[in-house]
Formats: structure tokens, C-alpha cells, sequence
């Protein structure tokens, strides 16, 4: 049986190999901050196939009690969605015959902000549902996103997600689940950044 530990260890090489998790950079975050580090989602859904390996290791550390009771796995666009969409297909391909077929319903957004289609709100409605998000920050939007589902009358079981930077802020009030966890390092006021006065380029990408 394959350790979960194995499991994240092998996710994290992943990562790293496809320049998800870029951490011996200098990256100008856009805000006034600079870091060393940067966690790029698009990398994730530029290969399909890299996506479906990450989901595949995300639900060998998904406790069998939620995997099994998942109605419907749900998303906010677009790494979100497209992941939730990969594991409820996983999902259903590793039940017997006889069970229920596992359901998708993606999010929308306008502006800032998820919404849920009066459709899907129909289809989460008295059914238990997996939260899924590529990359966690502040966890704002998967809260929000929980707080959609409860609102239509599903049950939020847990979020899971590919890489947690452990800052989040918002709680969703479910136990989150990622397959790699990464303390996002000190970020620094772009005057006072010590990889500028080290005369490190800006990394390009």
C-alpha cells in the first residue's frame, strides 16, 4: 500500500519539475511586494494529463469515508473547476457499478465574487459535496464557495486542494485537505527588497 507521505513527496517533485511551485526566484508579485517564491496554477492546466495525476494523488490522501460519501465535487473556475471536474470523474471510476454516479457543478464568478447557478444549486441541493481548488492563499474563496453550497442545501464533507501556502484567513468550516502543504516564505516592500539590492533580476516566465 502506498505511504500518504510517498504520496506528497512524489506530488511535490511534480510541482517542482513543472514550475507550479517556482521557489528560487525573484518574482514581482504586482502589489508593491517582491519574493523568492511564486505558485503558478496555469502550469497545472497547460498539460490535461498533469492535472489527472495530481487528482489521482489528491484522492489517495482523501480519507475513504469522505471520498465515499461525495455526491458532488464542486469548483470556482478555473483550476477549481477543472480539478473538481477530474476528481469527480476519478471518483466514479473507482466505485462499483451499483453506486451512484458522482456529479460536477463548477462555480461562476462575478467579479471577486463565486455564485452558483440556479442549476447546480437545484443539484447540490440534500446531496453531501467535495470542495475542490487548485492552490489555497487567503481561502476567501473557497469559504465563500462553502457558504454557497450550505445556502442551496448541500452539505460541504471537506476542501481539497493540490498545494495549501498555509496563509489562509478565511475558515470554511470543513477540515481542508491538500496534497502538499508550502508556508509561503517573507514577501518584501519592492524599496526595501534584499534580492534587488543583491542585484537579482526579476524573474521572467
Amino acid at each position: 500500500m502506498i505511504r500518504a507521505e510517498d504520496v506528497r513527496e512524489r506530488a511535490l517533485d511534480e510541482l517542482r519539475r513543472f514550475e507550479v511551485m517556482m521557489l528560487d526566484g525573484h518574482f514581482d508579485y504586482g502589489n508593491g511586494y517582491h519574493g523568492p517564491a511564486y505558485l503558478n496554477p496555469h502550469q497545472l492546466l497547460r498539460y490535461p494529463s498533469t492535472i489527472w495525476r495530481l487528482a489521482q494523488d489528491l484522492l489517495d490522501v482523501v480519507p475513504d469515508q469522505i471520498a465515499s460519501a461525495t455526491d458532488v465535487v464542486a469548483g470556482p473556475p478555473t483550476g477549481g473547476a477543472l480539478l473538481a471536474h477530474t476528481l469527480a470523474g476519478l471518483l466514479h471510476s473507482r466505485r462499483s457499478l451499483t453506486h451512484a454516479p458522482c456529479s460536477f457543478a463548477p462555480f461562476e464568478r462575478k467579479g471577486k465574487t463565486p455564485t452558483l447557478r440556479p442549476f447546480y444549486q437545484h443539484l447540490v441541493k440534500g446531496r453531501r459535496v467535495l470542495l475542490a481548488d487548485d492552490v489555497r492563499n487567503t481561502g476567501q474563496t473557497v469559504a465563500a464557495c462553502a457558504d454557497l453550497i450550505r445556502e442551496a442545501g448541500g452539505t460541504v464533507l471537506a476542501v481539497v486542494c493540490i498545494c495549501d501556502r498555509l496563509e489562509a484567513i478565511a475558515d470554511p468550516g470543513v477540515p481542508v485537505i491538500a496534497l502538499v502543504e508550502y508556508p509561503a516564505p517573507p514577501n518584501f516592500a519592492a524599496a526595501d527588497c534584499p534580492l534587488c539590492k543583491a542585484g537579482k533580476p526579476i524573474t521572467k516566465f
